[in-house]
């Protein structure tokens, strides 16, 4: 009985994540230290207590049979949407976002676990209708990621936000939509934040005057572009009902990925705070404003780059314990972590977080139930995303978007949702040879 309870464990993945989390906690407490050697805040204990939390959900989900909830993804979906809402309205504000919901010290972040909502909903809808016409199955699937994506939006919260993309990408690429259908979001994405961040940096740091970048500063220039362009996508989809010709589809295709970038652009500049426009301005150019919104990007990569071969040493960092570092429990864990074990350290953690993904693929590769395999390509896309965002961000390479590096940061919700994640990927690798949902 006991050898039938442990087989159901994958030890490489619980190997990885007791190894990260203790490179986490003892992190966390390292920041905590002040240059006096006091120490200053208790969150490591916090920090413990969510691990060992987080443990118990981990091992728990792996003893159950994932498809049961097969099912259910619609309703839990839905509660998971007016949960949303609900936070929007009433929740908490915590760095300028209104994101968190709770009673006293005790809150949690209902778009953390959302994002896992989302991966076996649309996982679920991918291979209930993998037969379907893939125009119809792909724009249903992106109906299902522009609820979730736009409230959390609205909190603001780019950061999370941002997080549900790459999932739905991997996913409606293991999941056999059209590439050409996959590239309309990548497209719209990528021309959105260009459009979005070229007037930025025209006026802010070029400090000139270039024609085609005024257009998109100036209300009446940029509608009439829009208009414009709406009016050939227009013409794009007349011509393939009246004429029929190839031509006419692709016209429609670049025209409308460049209407569609055009308005969220637009829309962008209305809706991000100022301080979310700062840390654009800082991304291109941090000496544009070191002591104010470029201070974190500066005392970053000061940190990662004086940590050299084999770091500072443990709790010898300067940058940490002498305060230089903001936010360095949260995000900027890893800059503490590279500037007190150096690049050895960096390669060591780089070399757990990738093992994960190889495990992950490895799990996908095992398994023959289509609703398994869409749910681990899910889960592959969110901590790949996570990983590379938040070490390009504190390398300075990213702008700052207030994702957490998994399994390091400290953060209960984020810290559960991680550990459900890979829960779900024992619980898959223990039925990967089952071809059916369990209804």
């Amino acid at each position: 009985m006991k050898n039938r309870i442990l087989s159901k464990f994958d030890f490489i993945l619980i190997a990885c994540v007791l190894i990260l989390t203790s490179i986490g906690i003892t992190f966390i407490y390292s920041s905590g230290i002040n240059s006096d050697g006091i120490l200053v805040s208790n969150e490591y204990i916090k920090q413990c207590i969510w691990t060992g939390i987080g443990l118990v959900i981990m091992l728990s989900v792996a003893l159950i049979d994932y498809r049961k909830i097969y099912r259910y993804t619609p309703y839990l979906f839905a509660t998971a949407l007016a949960v949303l809402v609900y936070t929007r309205f009433f929740g908490r504000y915590v760095n300028g976002a209104r994101s968190w919901i709770g009673i006293g010290d005790l809150g949690i972040q209902p778009s953390e676990i959302t994002k896992i909502i989302f991966i076996l909903f649309l996982a679920s809808f991918l291979d209930k209708n993998y037969n379907e016409n893939q125009r119809k199955r792909f724009f249903f699937s992106l109906l299902i990621l522009i609820l979730p994506m736009g409230i959390i939006l609205l909190q603001p919260d780019l950061g999370t936000a941002s997080v549900f993309l790459p999932i739905f990408i991997f996913m409606c690429f293991m999941a056999n939509v059209p590439v050409r259908y996959i590239m309309i979001v990548i497209l719209s994405g990528f021309l959105t934040i260009f459009f979005t961040v070229l007037p930025i940096w025209e006026t802010e740091i070029y400090h000139g005057s270039i024609p085609i970048i005024r257009a998109l500063t100036n209300f009446r220039l940029r509608m009439l572009i829009i208009a414009a362009s709406l009016a050939v996508t227009v013409a794009g989809i007349l011509g393939q009902i009246f004429f029929k010709k190839k031509y006419f589809y692709w016209i429609t295709y670049v025209f409308g990925i460049i209407s569609f970038s055009l308005l969220a652009s637009a829309g962008a500049g209305k809706v991000l705070k100022p301080y979310q426009i700062q840390r654009l301005i800082v991304f291109i150019d941090p000496s544009s404003d070191p002591r104010g919104a470029g201070w974190n990007i500066i005392q970053s990569k000061i940190a990662i780059g004086s940590g050299l071969l084999r770091g500072r040493g443990f709790m010898q960092g300067t940058q940490s314990h002498y305060r230089f570092l903001p936010q360095q429990s949260t995000d900027f864990i890893f800059s503490i972590f590279a500037e007190e074990t150096g690049f050895i350290g960096g390669i060591l953690l780089f070399a757990v977080f990738f093992c994960i993904l190889f495990r992950i693929v490895y799990i996908m590769k095992q398994t023959t139930n289509r609703f398994g395999y869409l749910i681990a390509s899910g889960i592959l896309g969110m901590f790949f995303f996570h990983f590379i965002v938040n070490v390009g961000m504190v390398m300075g390479i990213m702008p700052i978007t207030g994702i957490p590096l998994p399994f390091l940061s400290y953060g209960g919700s984020a810290l559960l949702t991680n550990m459900l994640a890979v829960g779900i990927l024992m619980s898959i690798n223990n039925r990967r040879l089952d071809f059916k949902v369990a209804l």
